[in-house]
């Protein structure tokens, strides 16, 4: 062996793996490049609401949202969230754009004094707002009193939001070049219209919903784009029937071959199809935007598809819920109201939470299918492809 040669050998080498070494410990200890949005506007219902509703004004039979076990998973009390934790728009904000905090909601930024206000905008640099409010419709409120559809219990609307938003900008006097920078989230919008009409399912055709929903969506969006809104994310509807309540009310034999409410579960899905062909139009209409879909429906089919794979041993069955059996949902006893005031003792192995909207562990799944798609499987086009246009301004 010659000792000579291979010392200078490993002294040739141990230069080349010590500078390797200082390469690859500075990229783990160079901080993540800053997103490209800074300000996110969200719109929806109690999918997206981040605490603009209330106990006193929650959806019928889900009044008791500033209730435990709302939040006990990751806030550790009730937020005013529909979940145990976070909702898909809080990992966008925090995990996919790291921004600094979550949205706060629209009605806590009016209430805030000014003491408080100058904190939140510490905490919140870049203005971000979450106008999402539980038990929105797509159709005007006034539609539902008419046709005796109504509760008055939640009669804001999609457009409701955008009056919202409105004020926002004429209160933070924010011009529309500034509109222009900011991410629009769009959550799910009309489950609740059809939810409301099944009071009269007999006389009020779901295709008239459907049409009448999707219609004022578009009117919606329309009304950002000519705002100034360059940067929209629109959600679908998730699978409808395959939530606790639509199986717990649904016949029997109405089962699909995920053993969810078929007849629910195709009305959500004629609903995106309508939904999808409407951004179609609005791409074309408006060349310069990016309409980029989230394909809900596409990412809950896949979870009730294989629920192991993801982490969930209960795909039906409410975690925080009353009566037992196969679905442990009853809509008079609904969760943190006081018969209920406790849930499961391991939430993440439920996809639902209270029989109508999802754990936090569900909500991360989805989240994770949205931002780290780069097929354009559930996010069209893909959500790194929509961060790289804003990030070259285009």
């Amino acid at each position: 062996m010659d000792l000579p040669g291979a010392v200078r050998s490993l002294s040739l080498l141990l230069p080349i793996l010590l500078a390797a070494a200082i390469t690859v410990a500075a990229a783990a200890a160079a901080p993540a490049p800053p997103s490209p949005f800074r300000t996110v506007y969200a719109f929806g219902d109690s999918f997206t609401d981040t605490g603009n509703t209330h106990s006193t004004t929650g959806p019928y039979s889900f009044g008791y949202v500033s209730h435990a076990p709302y939040g006990a998973t990751f806030f550790h009390r009730s937020t005013n969230r529909y979940s145990d934790g976070r909702l898909v728009v809080d990992f966008l904000a925090t995990d996919a754009l790291r921004l600094p905090s979550f949205l706060p909601p629209y009605l806590s930024t009016l209430s805030a004094s000014n003491s408080s206000s100058s904190v939140a905008a510490t905490n919140n640099p870049g203005g971000s707002v979450n106008f999402a409010v539980a038990g929105a419709t797509a159709i005007e409120h006034e539609w539902f009193v008419k046709n005796n559809l109504s509760f008055d219990i939640t009669p804001q609307s999609i457009m409701t939001e955008l009056g919202w938003f409105d004020a926002h900008l004429k209160a933070r006097r924010i011009a529309q070049k500034d509109v222009g920078e900011a991410l629009f989230w769009v959550g799910e919008i009309g489950a609740n219209d059809y939810a409301y009409s099944f009071i009269d399912a007999a006389t009020i055709p779901r295709k008239l919903i459907r049409t009448m929903a999707v219609d004022r969506v578009t009117n919606f969006l329309e009304g950002l784009l000519t705002r100034g809104a360059k940067y929209v994310v629109v959600q679908g509807l998730p699978l409808t029937g395959c939530l606790t309540m639509a199986m717990t009310l649904a016949k029997p034999d109405d089962r699909d071959d995920l053993g969810c409410a078929g007849s629910v579960n195709r009305q959500s899905l004629a609903h995106n199809r309508l939904l999808q062909a409407s951004l179609r139009r609005l791409r074309r209409d408006h060349p310069g935007a990016i309409i980029a879909y989230a394909d809900y429906y596409a990412a809950h089919a896949a979870v009730m598809k294989s629920p192991a794979q993801y982490g969930f041993a209960e795909p039906f069955k409410a975690c925080c819920g009353s009566g037992g059996g196969d679905y442990n949902f009853d809509v008079f006893s609904t969760c943190g109201s006081p018969e209920v005031p406790t849930a499961c003792a391991q939430p993440a192995r439920y996809v639902n939470w209270d029989g109508v909207h999802m754990t936090e562990a569900m909500y991360k799944v989805v989240a994770g299918m949205f931002f780290q798609d780069n097929a354009g499987k559930y996010f069209r086009p893909a959500f790194g492809s929509l961060l790289a246009r804003k990030g070259h301004g285009n």
